[in-house]
């Protein structure tokens, strides 16, 4: 009787910690409030008043979770320690909710969200993870779609306010069944990056047309960044120098790394021309070289009509270890994405063809040799040139999209109150701000704000291209790759052993695509056994045919260009914004 006792007693200690308790006021929320909309959130889109009423309608809202405590992961960059140090905090003031924000690494982000599905125990009540999943979570019966959700369950919690048709990003978060799966949260885009004060400097421009004939400018295709690559590398000033220092007209990376991964499945081969027209990515053939009928994945190999180990997908690997070797700095091949990153900053790089946008905020630090005295940059941003096989309709380059993702492991009330942070984090009271700190936009009205209007001089054409019609060619990971953690790590260890020249670019991407088609043979056999996953989305590869019976074919692959090098052509960067500004 004393141990049942005992027992009991355990028990109903357990249930009474289990239920959120909270001194929460509401008075005390609206008074923190006014002080972040005084304090913080500023500038915004929104007036003081309408800042208010949405800040009220999130205490309301949190009512029935005031008390608990909510986890939520992301990456680490500089928009989500924003979040975990500053909204996290103001969320929690204002409706009683508490969060825990951690910070990790985006590998990692993907192996928490498998172990909770794979195991079906919740870990986090959401995840920000890349829109890139997106083929993924539309197949999988683990993900709860945001449109099925703010219709049914969380209706009450989903904020009137929210204005979905406002994300610049949303067709990247819905699926094949025009469902919306994540909401957007960060984005930034791949841009090619170069020293606009090298580019405009009249000696500098002369040495360039004498040598190749043509305008030193933005480069329009690779034959154009393949010239100026190396101009600067070799022969600038007569040895490849600017004020006695040793400068480079290419910077990249090439350590066997997952990130080197990255430099591929984000478009690069899109960029060469490979796969099909179509935004946000090719159909039927996409920017993996992944075909599909009806929405199914059919093959990546040419034999089964995909464009995985096409001549463009050749092209562009031979391309980038070409690039690599002859016109970077010699350690650039040693270094993974995040050491890469910081080296334009140096001041002795001419210019970049694949420069993510998430760097703009620490290259535009006070004191940098590639920032002016008044603060304003040195260099600008502009569409990455194409290469020879790229064709219009092409989507020219990749956006990473980090969405906030809803789990069906998760218990519903914990799913609610993170799906109240997920929109907090995202509201228009705070994403102006947000912008700002982390330049990593996702409303339309914030990149058209008056604060942005009257600050573009500071971000070196970055407002612009977010602000013109050309940011609509640069997409993420569409839904063509159905197993993007399987497939994806494929890859940088076939271009791995490219760049050491274990392999040639036509053996790395044959073997690449032998090893898609066989993850999606086995998505198959899974689609098989168990029913519903996939649905009518499932893989169901082609039979194997001669390449020939594709090349034959309209759209990709397509065959072996004779030219693959093609005119070259630059355009007046000036003249290139202003086209945009007249476009906006």
């Amino acid at each position: 009787m004393g141990a049942a006792a005992l027992i009991l007693v355990v028990a109903g200690c357990t249930q009474g910690a289990d239920k959120p308790t909270s001194d929460f006021k509401e008075a005390d929320g609206r008074a923190a409030a006014q002080r972040w909309v005084s304090e913080e959130f500023t500038p915004s889109t929104l007036s003081k008043d309408e800042q208010l009423a949405e800040m009220e309608w999130f205490m309301k809202a949190a009512a029935p979770y005031r008390g608990m405590q909510i986890n939520v992961v992301s990456e680490t960059i500089t928009t989500h320690e924003y979040e975990s140090r500053q909204l996290a905090k103001a969320f929690t003031e204002i409706t009683g909710i508490r969060i825990k924000h951690d910070l990790i690494q985006e590998g990692d982000v993907i192996e928490k969200l498998q172990t909770q599905i794979q195991g079906d125990q919740n870990i986090y009540d959401a995840y920000v993870n890349d829109s890139d999943l997106i083929g993924t979570h539309s197949r999988g019966d683990y993900v709860l779609p945001l449109s099925d959700y703010m219709a049914g369950e969380g209706k009450n919690i989903t904020s009137p306010t929210l204005d979905l048709d406002d994300f610049i990003g949303i067709s990247f978060t819905t699926g094949p069944d025009k469902k919306i799966y994540q909401l957007p949260d960060q984005q930034f885009a791949n841009l090619y990056w170069f020293r606009y004060d090298w580019f405009t400097d009249p000696d500098i421009k002369k040495q360039f047309k004498d040598a190749y004939g043509y305008d030193l400018g933005v480069p329009v295709n690779w034959a154009a960044y393949e010239d100026i690559a190396d101009f600067f590398t070799n022969k600038v000033n007569g040895d490849g120098t600017i004020d006695g220092k040793k400068v480079y007209g290419h910077m990249d990376y090439g350590r066997k790394d997952p990130s080197l991964g990255w430099r591929f499945t984000d478009s690069w081969l899109s960029m060469a021309g490979n796969g099909d027209p179509g935004i946000p990515n090719g159909l039927p053939v996409d920017d993996w070289g992944i075909r599909v009928e009806n929405c199914r994945p059919v093959g990546s190999s040419v034999t089964r009509g995909g464009d995985t180990n096409g001549p463009a997908a050749v092209y562009s690997l031979t391309k980038y270890v070409d690039w690599l070797k002859k016109y970077a700095p010699k350690e650039a091949a040693g270094m993974n994405f995040s050491e890469a990153g910081p080296v334009p900053a140096q001041g002795h790089i001419a210019q970049q063809i694949f420069w993510y946008t998430s760097f703009t905020a620490d290259m535009t630090k006070p004191g940098l040799s590639v920032v002016n005295e008044d603060g304003t940059p040195r260099w600008r941003i502009a569409p990455s040139p194409h290469g020879a096989y790229w064709k219009e309709g092409n989507k020219l380059g990749y956006q990473d999209a980090g969405s906030w993702t809803l789990l069906k492991s998760t218990p519903k009330e914990r799913r609610a109150a993170a799906w109240l942070y997920a929109q907090f984090v995202t509201s228009k009271t705070v994403s102006l701000k947000k912008s700002i700190v982390g330049l990593t936009f996702i409303r339309d009205s914030d990149i058209r704000s008056d604060y942005f209007a009257e600050n573009s001089e500071k971000y070196g054409g970055l407002i612009e291209f977010y602000g013109s019609p050309a940011r609509k060619q640069w997409t993420p990971t569409g839904t063509n790759v159905p197993d993007y953690p399987k497939l994806a790590q494929l890859w940088w260890q076939n271009v791995a052993t490219a760049v050491t020249g274990e392999t040639t670019p036509q053996q790395s991407m044959d073997n690449l695509a032998k090893q898609q088609d066989d993850i999606l043979s086995r998505l198959e056999r899974l689609s098989r056994e168990r029913e519903g996953y996939g649905g009518q989305c499932a893989p169901k590869l082609n039979p194997e045919r001669d390449a020939q019976y594709w090349y034959d074919q309209p759209g990709a692959p397509a065959p072996k260009l004779t030219d693959e090098r093609g005119k070259p052509e630059t355009l007046d960067y000036d003249k290139l914004i202003a086209t945009w500004k007249k476009s906006d």
